[in-house]
């Protein structure tokens, strides 16, 4: 019996994939990703809860900021991650395996789900552009999302708990979590991986249709309608769109092509190895969806737009008034200041623009007709001069 442990230690040794000198460099990526998502997703999670809340909210924003919690607790588990690449000892690799992985793995899936509902919200503005189909109403939005969430956290604590109760004993530390996983968490890892993959299928099936469906109704728009707002307003429904199933494919398609493989064929010696870091790669790229997710955000939310611009321009304005002060001025630095100033007001201008196309109240529409249109074109045409005055300086 014993000799039988022995040969299962030393087989499962044998067969492991994992090479030491390649651990460093998943922590160093996983350490930029945490360094680079944390902060940017924090500014957006505060920007959707704080800002947004004085605005009358939408079926839009409700799956903006479910998919920003997603992303923002994505990152609040990628240190569990970053140890366990980084870390030999038996106890974080344990609680990953137990608790980090299925974290991971939670949000993953989240930002998916959430992609797939903003793509559908979309896609319904463009077929029901009055906006009085069931599923765009803020309590569908709110309903989906809470459902949504509960389907997502109950394998995850199933897993979670069958994991302590059946975990095997090992006499060594195990690379991967696999080497811990007793006979039914093996099956619940395989049923889990395939129906993870179904929704995943689903959710691409539908992404592409919802493109291809809006481009179609653009095209059709542009033949009848020319040049006017309606289609512009299609137009840029359609970019939108593109943005974000470009996203999608980029950051989950190569994992899904690797998942189902890994998960019935990780304790093959032959195809194991390749497959752990195909799906280890994999796994890194579709975590760096965190960082590509204000990508959406910026086009989608007028509002978070300009609350970016707003932040830029006031950051180098601080910077030129109160930080090149200090300094020898110059001619440039004279246009600078300027550029940076009518940048600074363009922005401070935009959200009566952004009132003036959510609006229909009559006295929004006045004061954007008479000062907001003025100051926005008054701003604009300074920027366009002091960039001629640089030009000409240099």
């Amino acid at each position: 019996m014993a000799d039988s442990k022995n040969m299962t230690s030393s087989f499962n040794q044998t067969c492991d994939p994992v090479v030491p000198s390649v651990n460093p460099f998943f922590v160093l990526v996983y350490s930029l990703v945490f360094l680079v998502g944390l902060p940017l997703n924090g500014f957006i999670l505060k920007f959707y809860f704080g800002q947004a809340q004085q605005q009358a909210s939408s079926s839009l924003m409700v799956y903006l900021k479910n998919l920003t919690a997603a992303d923002f607790l994505l990152c609040l588990s990628l240190p569990l991650r970053i140890a366990h690449c980084g870390s030999k000892l038996f106890i974080i690799r344990r609680l990953y395996c137990s608790f980090g992985a299925s974290a991971v793995y939670v949000n993953i899936y989240a930002s998916i789900i959430f992609m797939c509902y903003i793509a559908a919200n979309r896609y319904l503005k463009i077929v029901h552009p009055s906006g009085t189909h069931v599923l765009q109403s803020v309590r569908t939005a709110h309903i989906i999302s809470m459902v949504t969430w509960v389907c997502l956290l109950a394998p995850s604590v199933t897993y979670s708990i069958l994991f302590f109760i059946t975990e095997k004993p090992l006499m060594f530390t195990p690379s991967r979590c696999g080497a811990l996983f007793s006979a039914s968490i093996s099956l619940l890892f395989k049923i889990l991986h395939t129906l993870c993959t179904i929704i995943f299928l689903l959710v691409f099936i539908s992404m592409v249709f919802f493109y291809y469906s809006s481009s179609r109704r653009v095209l059709q728009a542009q033949e009848t309608q020319l040049a006017s707002s309606g289609s512009e307003k299609l137009v840029k429904s359609r970019r939108n769109m593109l943005v974000l199933v470009s996203i999608f494919c980029v950051c989950f398609v190569p994992y899904h092509l690797v998942r189902l493989p890994y998960a019935f064929l990780w304790n093959s010696c032959s195809v194991g190895p390749v497959l752990y870091y195909l799906k280890e790669v994999a796994i890194m790229v579709s975590v760096f969806n965190i960082c590509l997710d204000p990508v959406v955000y910026f086009f989608l939310c007028k509002t978070f737009r300009a609350q970016v611009g707003l932040l830029l321009n006031g950051l180098i304005l601080k910077f030129y008034f109160c930080g090149a002060q200090q300094q020898a001025s110059s001619s440039l630095m004279v246009y600078m200041k300027n550029l940076t100033a009518a940048d600074f007001l363009l922005c401070l201008s935009l959200p009566l623009r952004i009132a003036h196309y959510g609006s229909t109240s009559v006295i929004v529409w006045q004061l954007y007709c008479s000062f907001g249109a003025s100051a926005l074109f008054l701003n604009m045409y300074a920027s366009i001069l002091f960039m001629c005055y640089i030009a000409a300086n240099r």
